[in-house]
């Protein structure tokens, strides 16, 4: 179809569409797929190929990457393209869902002989542009070993954390002090500007001093100037930390700062923002704007 051996995507959103960026300017010929088509041509204006279905793009490629929003749709995709599954197939999966059910589609697609990994990505879409993340794999070793190139990609470093639900395991507790880390930044900016303090002089001083997080360096700019155009939607980072209460219930670990962060992010989903950038969080403590 495309000469050499294509590597599959399916779901070319935010992410789905930098890692395509990535892979397209490292030499791999990618299939994609994705059900809206405006994200189809934008693909194919990376250098990427575009078919009509997931299964299409199943029964081409020996190696499929799936970048989509919830576990719930990945078990739908696995449902619509199983008939297709061959043995010694790989199914990289960059969603961040429940640990438990990274576990199932690892049993599920074992039983089929294809290799499965929960690789979960730290850091947004900007950064997967900038080659600037880390990768949390979860499935067997050599499975891991085997998409090597694929991970040197987009990623500055790739950790093997465990069998499969491991990657979304430490994905979600990286989100957890992600998110606050953003939510702290949103109150400490909001309540510098409300003493009167210059909110750009304040970032630098805060980056330069013992409070600093790598946040401040991609979010804080975004939260002075309001600018919350998407890298990685909020709606979608309140799903992480539904997912990591869940988590917590189930095995009994104390998080109350993550309930109240998931009110902060309900509200300002209400508000009609969850389709803003994460770092509209900030909204939440904005005095003169409320979410």
């Amino acid at each position: 179809m495309m000469g050499e051996p294509a590597l599959g995507l399916i779901g070319v959103g935010l992410l789905g569409t930098a890692l395509a960026e990535r892979f397209c300017a490292s030499g791999l010929a990618v299939l994609g797929f994705d059900r809206e088509p405006g994200r189809l041509e934008a693909l194919g204006g990376l250098g990427g190929a575009a078919v009509g279905a997931a299964a299409e793009v199943v029964r081409n490629c020996d190696r499929i990457v799936l970048s989509l929003p919830t576990s719930a749709i990945v078990a739908a995709v696995l449902d619509e393209v199983e008939p297709m599954l061959r043995p010694g197939q790989i199914v990289l999966d960059t969603t961040t869902g429940a640990p438990g059910d990274a576990a199932e589609a690892g049993r599920r697609l074992a039983r089929r002989g294809v290799g499965y990994l929960d690789a979960t990505i730290s850091g947004s879409s900007d950064q997967v542009r900038a080659g600037d993340v880390v990768v949390m794999a979860g499935g067997e070793a050599e499975t891991f070993e085997r998409c090597a190139d694929l991970f040197a990609a987009f990623a500055r470093r790739t950790y093997y954390v465990g069998p499969c639900g491991a990657g979304s395991a430490l994905k979600l507790a990286t989100n957890l002090v992600l998110g606050l880390n953003r939510a702290v930044l949103a109150e400490g900016l909001a309540f510098a500007r409300v003493l009167g303090l210059d909110p750009e002089m304040t970032l630098e001083v805060l980056r330069d001093g013992a409070a600093y997080s790598r946040v401040m360096d991609t979010k804080g700019p975004k939260m002075i100037r309001g600018d919350f155009t998407p890298q990685a939607r909020l709606s979608q980072h309140l799903k992480d930390v539904r997912l990591i209460l869940d988590e917590a219930g189930r095995h009994g670990a104390a998080t109350p700062l993550s309930a109240l962060h998931r009110r902060l992010l309900e509200a300002v989903e209400a508000a009609g923002h969850g389709n803003l950038d994460n770092s509209a969080i900030a909204r939440a403590f904005d005095v003169d704007h409320p979410a």
